[in-house]
C-alpha cells in the first residue's frame, strides 16, 4: 500500500544545485523523500491539495561543514576558559544546546573539527543522546598536531617516535573523518604572516593511504602556501580556512577534487570584536583582521572563477562565531565575494552534503530526502532573510511553522 503524497507550492525554488531560482514550483513528497518537482498545471499533481507556501522562497536545509560543538562563540575570556575545564557532563549539555541552535537556524548537518577530549564523538556515539540528534553530526574525535605546535584546543600531539598514521590508528575508533592541524593561526599583529607546516608530505601521504583503506576522509587545518600545498598534494579531502594559500594551490585543488572550507566569518567576527574593544586593544589588531578578511574574500572570488569546490563552514565556537546564526554571515560573505545567492546556497547545502558523504541530502530533487526550509522573501532577499525561517521540513515531516 502506497503512503500518502504531500505537495508544497513554493513561490520560488532554490534547489541547491546552484541553478537560478525557479518561480512557482510544486514539490511532491512521499515517504520522506522528494518524489517530483513540477509546475502547478502538471497532471501529476491533479487532485493534490498543495500546502501553500507561494509567498515563500524554498531552499534546502543547510549544512555547516566546520564547527566545534563543545565550544561556544562567546568572547568572554573567563567563560571560554571554563567551558574547556568543566566536566564532560557539563560539556554534554553545551553540545546539546549548540545542536539546538543549529536546528533553529535550519542547519540539519554539521561537520565537527575536533576537540581536545574527543567529547563530540563521545556524545554522538552515546545511545542515550539518540533522540536529541535531529542534526546529523560527523565528528573526528581528537585532531592531531605536531609536538609543541598550535592545536591544543582541538586535539592532541603526535607522540614522540610515532608516525601520524600510527597516532590515529594504534587503536580502533568509530570516528567519521580525521582532522589534522598542519599550520598555525593567522597573525592578528602582522598581515600575511605564514607559519611553517606541522607535517611533511611523506607523513601526510602515508596517512592518506591508511585512511582510504578504512574509508575515512581527512580535513586539514592549513593556512599559507606550503601547508596547503603539502595537504592537497598528499590527497587530503578538504582544506579548512586556507588563508593566504594562493592561486596555485587553488589550481591544485581543482585537479585533485579537494574541497575548500574558507571560514571567512572568523575574521569578520575578530574585526567586529576588536573594533568594539576600542582603547582596550591595539587598533592595529582590528586593521589586520580586516585585511585578512578582505584577502580571504579575494581568494574566494578567485576560487569561484577557477572552479574550486567550496563548502560553507563557519568555525562556530571560535570567538564571536555563534552556532547556527553565523551561517547567515558566511553566506553573505560568499555573496560579497561574487557568488550568486543560488551558488552560495549550494555551498551551504549540496557541497557540504557531498563533503560529508551524504549523497541523498543537500538538494531538492527527486529521490533526495525532503529536508527544506521556507522564508517569506523573494530569492534576492537571501541570505539576509535566512534567519527568519517560517517552515522547516525534515525527512518529509513538518518540524515547525510560524505565521
Amino acid at each position: 500500500m502506497m503512503s500518502m503524497k504531500t505537495a508544497y507550492r513554493a513561490g520560488w525554488l532554490i534547489d541547491g544545485s546552484g541553478a537560478p531560482a525557479v518561480k512557482d514550483r510544486i514539490i511532491v513528497v512521499q515517504d520522506g523523500r522528494v518524489l517530483r518537482i513540477c509546475g502547478p498545471d502538471d497532471p501529476h499533481v491533479a487532485g493534490l491539495n498543495a500546502v501553500d507556501w507561494s509567498d515563500c522562497t524554498v531552499f534546502p536545509a543547510l549544512i555547516d561543514s566546520h564547527v566545534h560543538l563543545v565550544m561556544s562563540g562567546t568572547t568572554d575570556p573567563s567563560t571560554r576558559k571554563n567551558q574547556l575545564n568543566n566536566t564532560y557532563a557539563q560539556r554534554r549539555k553545551i553540545i546539546a544546546a549548540h545542536l539546538q541552535q543549529h536546528l533553529a537556524h535550519g542547519v540539519l548537518a554539521v561537520r565537527d573539527g575536533g576537540d581536545h577530549n574527543g567529547d563530540v564523538l563521545q556524545y554522538k556515539l552515546d545511545p542515550s543522546n539518540g533522540s536529541t540528534l535531529s542534526v546529523t553530526v560527523h565528528a573526528p574525535g581528537r585532531a592531531r598536531r605536531a609536538q609543541g605546535r598550535y592545536g591544543k584546543l582541538i586535539g592532541i600531539e603526535v607522540a614522540q617516535g610515532e608516525s601520524l598514521a600510527q597516532s590515529f590508528f594504534k587503536k580502533e575508533s568509530r570516528r567519521d573523518h580525521l582532522k589534522i592541524v598542519n599550520s598555525g593561526l593567522n597573525s592578528l599583529t602582522q598581515f600575511g604572516v605564514e607559519s611553517p607546516p606541522q607535517f611533511d608530505g611523506m607523513e601526510l601521504q602515508r596517512l592518506v593511504a591508511e585512511a582510504r583503506n578504512r574509508g575515512l576522509t581527512i580535513m586539514v587545518h592549513a593556512n599559507g602556501s606550503l601547508p596547503v600545498k603539502l595537504a592537497v598534494d598528499a590527497g587530503c579531502n578538504s582544506i579548512e580556512h586556507g588563508f593566504f594559500m594562493g592561486r596555485d594551490n587553488m589550481l591544485r585543488m581543482v585537479d585533485s577534487g579537494a574541497t575548500w572550507v574558507p571560514t571567512a566569518v572568523t575574521m569578520k567576527a575578530y574585526s567586529d570584536y576588536l573594533e568594539k574593544q576600542g582603547h582596550r586593544s591595539d587598533p592595529s589588531f582590528a586593521e589586520v583582521s580586516r585585511q585578512n578578511l578582505e584577502h580571504q574574500l579575494e581568494q574566494i572570488a578567485i576560487a569561484r572563477e577557477l572552479g574550486v569546490t567550496l563548502a560553507l563552514g563557519t568555525d562556530a565556537g571560535s570567538p564571536g562565531v555563534h552556532h547556527g546564526s553565523s551561517v547567515k554571515m558566511e553566506l553573505m560573505l560568499f555573496v560579497t565575494a561574487g557568488f550568486a545567492v543560488e551558488e552560495a546556497v549550494r555551498c551551504a547545502s549540496r557541497n557540504g552534503a557531498l563533503l560529508m558523504g551524504l549523497s541523498d541530502r543537500g538538494e531538492i530533487a527527486p529521490g533526495m530526502w525532503a529536508d527544506f526550509l521556507a522564508v517569506r522573501t523573494l530569492p534576492a532577499g537571501l541570505p539576509e532573510a535566512i534567519d527568519r525561517i517560517v517552515h522547516r521540513l525534515v525527512a518529509g515531516q513538518l518540524l515547525d511553522s510560524t505565521d
